[in-house]
């Protein structure tokens, strides 16, 4: 027979086993095994130990997957630009190594930054109003 425990809070009898959980970090999805105590239907699992392994290497991937992404964007947008990455960050702001920073993942923009090299995105001829200010 099967190693049982009841849950603390609920009451429920749990039973151990493994299923599928879809990890979600700002657009990104994984499904890992997840190992846990868990009622016979739907209800509250229990999670103990190393249970949150598979959980949180996921969430560090998708962390670094989405840092990079962000970076690359950066990199893209001061290219079309024509900005190097010290022009960047004197003309759009953040300092003379803030695309440094941005682009090596190093430091996260901002959204307001983001925000801001999107519209430039879609409109780079606005750049000369920033160099004017």
């Amino acid at each position: 027979m099967a190693e049982t425990r009841v849950h603390p809070e609920t009451g429920a009898t749990l039973r151990r086993d493994i299923r599928p959980f879809t990890v979600e970090y700002r657009g990104l999805q994984r499904v890992v095994s997840l190992p846990g105590w868990y009622p016979a239907g739907d209800g509250d699992a229990l999670h103990i130990g190393t249970d949150m392994t598979a959980v949180d290497a996921a969430l560090a991937e998708m962390k670094s997957e989405f840092r990079k992404e962000r970076a690359a964007y950066v990199a893209a947008v001061r290219k079309k630009l024509g900005l190097s990455q010290r022009q960047a960050g004197e003309v759009i702001g953040g300092g003379p190594r803030a695309f440094q920073k941005y682009e090596s993942g190093e430091v996260e923009p901002s959204e307001a930054m983001l925000n801001l090299l999107r519209l430039l995105e879609n409109d780079p001829s606005r750049l000369h109003e920033l160099q004017v200010a």
